[in-house]
């Protein structure tokens, strides 16, 4: 079983994610608000997928993919954003994350994405 950290400033959106991922078999091991607190929980319980929203307060998405990146170089990490736009997708890839998902998203787009992983 795949597990996984959620990194989304906004509480439903972890929840909404949380339900979703462990419907289809994958365990949520952490949460967290913002880049750093992902940064942290990401070390204490090394997850197999890590969902990083970009937007987020103190320590952004972009930061805290290349802190982990940094950390572990084979983290797989996947931005979940309302913000779609090309520069931040770009940013994303170049900062080490392997996959991108635009909110609002549907289960399945979701699903596919981190299977891909």
């Amino acid at each position: 079983m795949k597990r996984v950290l959620i990194a989304d400033d906004a509480a439903f959106m972890r929840t909404s994610l949380r339900l979703m991922l462990e419907k289809n078999g994958y365990k949520i091991v952490a949460e967290a608000e913002n880049g750093n607190v992902a940064f942290d929980k990401y070390k204490e319980v090394s997850p197999d997928i890590v969902t990083m929203d970009i937007t987020m307060p103190i320590c952004n998405g972009i930061e805290a993919v290349k802190k982990i990146k940094e950390y572990d170089k084979d983290a797989k990490i996947i931005m979940i954003s309302s913000m779609g736009q090309e520069s931040f997708v770009r940013e994303a890839v170049l900062a080490g994350a392997k996959g991108f998902i635009v909110k609002p998203f549907k289960e399945e787009t979701v699903i596919e994405a981190i299977k891909r992983l």
